[in-house]
């Protein structure tokens, strides 16, 4: 009797063990891996600025994307080497 309850928790145990591994564990993977990409496209939004041109030829700067309309993403951080001087001539 002893013997038959060992044995049925051992089967219950490696049933559990292969839904873990084979359902549980690709979902987890799939989740991380979705809140992964949405970071890193919140990361790269809240560094951009968007530059269009509106139909009179208005330039617009905004922290949104316009709907519907062409628009440049421009970085908020400049790129490594670049020089600005703020002296007009």
């Amino acid at each position: 009797m002893r013997i038959l309850g060992m044995l049925i928790l051992a089967v219950g145990l490696a049933a559990a063990a292969w839904w873990w591994l084979t359902i549980e564990m690709p979902r987890r993977e799939q989740a991380r891996q979705a809140a992964t990409q949405a970071a890193a496209i919140q990361a790269e939004r809240a560094n951009a600025l968007y530059r269009w041109h509106d139909a009179n030829g208005t330039l617009h700067i905004s922290q949104e994307p316009p709907k519907d309309q062409r628009y440049e993403r421009v970085s908020k951080t400049p790129k490594e080497g670049i020089e600005v001087h703020g002296e007009r001539q």
